[in-house]
């Protein structure tokens, strides 16, 4: 799919948003209120907004360096431009896990809805502790190629559909609230069993990343990909994001609002508090325990609109993340091979197909547990964006920015230590899953350069912009294991001191990655974006003169 400047020049703001939009509603919203409330009961109404204001935070570091640089799939490419190819295949490697992640997690969603239908092979799907069945697995793998081969052959088709199907999505959330709401709204609900916050205010950070919040917001990067092709990306870039997230977060308020107070009280009461209201399919079964059965027919309309509209955009962008790692020589040039006929990377959605068959197999048995895995993830994939901020503004004073972070110096820091706090709430053992998953990709990065040359001291070198990371993510996995039992940990270290050491050791990585990725320009190992060394991507001019990677 060409997604160069010169096919992409001229992107509308409203259409930017509604790219957006597209992507934050996912197979979040099918999930993510009953999920949230079941960790936090009625506070997971403040789980949304913290974590609402954390990707916005996120949101705008990538906004200054995508509307400096827009590559497609430029998240990959960031810590490239800013610390070298050490640390430009890690990040770039776990930006890929996240994205490609995304893929299986959809038709997880679409299947575990299907349990709402009267049909008796369909509540076979998952069993009673709402996992998938090998019949379910069996029906997620089907999807899961299904959505991928339509975009294999009809991606162009469909990116053209994004905005009908935008407002489908939109449409069916707010048409499920108000039902909800006028079925009956019991204000009680949301001070019995326990009173607002029942589990304490741990369990309303654990909600933002273990119950798909962050998931559910992650769409943002869409905007950020997809931005610098807009008529004026400077302005564009964060109205979207901005316009997006709040829409986003205002939908999302509302859908946990309609839950929390559309629960009957004498069911609440039967499950012993919102720990125990656990539904397989929460909207869908909480409107057909209100028989509200138009309401689920809506919902299982919208359990495959929403994944399917969503997988758009997340094959579209795996595909690119495979290209840019392949382009910078990390993967195999095949897989950045384009089709002559379709302009699609064929070879990267096969890799990304295999990744999300054996992640589905291994991992997905269910929307609830994968999606606390892929957040964690997604959390690893963001730290570049502030970090990228702050070397480029020190190594390519000049570079023309479209758009610049208001007071960067103050928020960059912040935003990188919210992030390392947003990767800790994720609990242990899920933040030793994903630091394991991303440092299996140390070995093959010293394997590759090895390849290519370095040797002995110049290996250290290549490597020496990359340490901090390393080291920030075992110190990471530590402490969430010597953590809090709040946060899964196994209490060595009491609460309140983990949160502290977490907030107060991040600035410290933050500030060593900068002064590495300024070492690293000063060495020699990176380029910028004024850099024609930078993009070994073919390009094509735009017109102020930046290259742009063209897939």
């Amino acid at each position: 799919m060409d997604m160069s400047a010169g096919s992409r020049k001229g992107l509308s703001l409203f259409a930017l948003i509604m790219i957006g939009i597209g992507s934050i509603f996912g197979s979040g919203w099918l999930f993510g209120a009953g999920s949230a409330a079941q960790v936090a009961g009625p506070a997971a109404l403040v789980a949304w907004v913290i974590g609402a204001v954390f990707i916005g935070m996120i949101a705008m570091s990538y906004a200054e360096v995508g509307a400096a640089y827009p590559i497609p799939g430029g998240m990959a490419r960031y810590g490239h431009l800013s610390h070298g190819p050490a640390l430009g295949f890690l990040t770039g490697w776990a930006v890929w896990i996240a994205i490609a992640s995304l893929i299986p997690i959809e038709s997880i969603a679409a299947t575990q809805y299907m349990t709402s239908w009267s049909f008796d092979w369909a509540k076979g799907l998952v069993d009673a502790d709402h996992q998938l069945t090998v019949s379910g697995m069996g029906v997620a793998l089907l999807l899961t190629v299904a959505l991928w081969l339509t975009c294999y052959w009809s991606v162009q088709l469909l990116a053209r559909a994004n905005t009908i199907l935008t407002l489908v999505k939109f449409a069916i959330p707010v048409l499920a609230v108000l039902a909800l709401i006028a079925s009956g709204f019991h204000t009680s609900n949301f001070t019995s069993q326990g009173g607002f916050a029942p589990y304490g205010w741990s369990a309303v950070l654990t909600a933002v990343t273990t119950s798909g919040v962050i998931f559910a917001f992650n769409g943002f990067q869409a905007v950020v990909n997809l931005g610098g092709a807009a008529r004026n990306p400077g302005r564009a870039i964060p109205i979207a994001l901005v316009g997006a997230l709040t829409l986003g977060l205002l939908i999302y308020l509302a859908l946990q609002t309609a839950f929390l107070g559309a629960v009957p009280p004498e069911e609440l009461a039967r499950a012993g508090g919102w720990q125990g209201v656990n539904f397989s399919s929460p909207f869908a079964d909480l409107a057909k325990l209100l028989m509200l059965h138009w309401v689920v027919t809506l919902l299982q309309f919208g359990a495959f609109i929403s994944p399917a509209g969503s997988n758009i955009a997340n094959v579209a962008s795996a595909a690119y993340m495979v290209t840019n790692l392949a382009e910078t020589g990390f993967f195999p040039k095949k897989l950045a091979a384009v089709h002559p006929r379709y302009g699609t990377a064929r070879p990267a959605m096969w890799l990304n197909l295999g990744f999300s068959v054996v992640l589905l197999l291994t991992v997905g048995r269910s929307w609830q547990a994968l999606a606390g895995v892929v957040s964690a993830a997604m959390v690893i994939s963001y730290l570049i964006g502030p970090i990228a901020v702050g070397v480029l503004r020190k190594t390519a004073p000049d570079l023309p920015r479209p758009f610049r972070l208001p007071a960067a110096g103050i928020l960059c820091p912040i935003t990188f230590a919210f992030a390392a706090c947003a990767l800790y709430w994720s609990k242990w053992p899920d933040t030793g899953k994903v630091t394991l998953l991303t440092l299996v990709s140390v070995p093959a990065i010293a394997l590759v350069l090895r390849r290519k040359g370095a040797r002995g001291a110049g290996l250290l070198r290549q490597f020496a912009p990359a340490w901090w990371m390393v080291l920030f993510l075992i110190w990471m996995a530590t402490l969430s294991a010597l953590g809090s039992p709040d946060f899964g940990g196994h209490g060595v270290i009491p609460g309140g001191l983990d949160i502290a050491l977490v907030a107060l050791t991040a600035p410290a990585f933050y500030f060593w990655a900068v002064r590495a990725g300024v070492n690293a320009r000063a060495a020699g190992l990176t380029g910028t974006p004024d850099d024609k060394a930078a993009v070994p991507a073919p390009a094509v001019p735009t017109d102020d003169g930046r290259p742009m990677a063209s897939v």
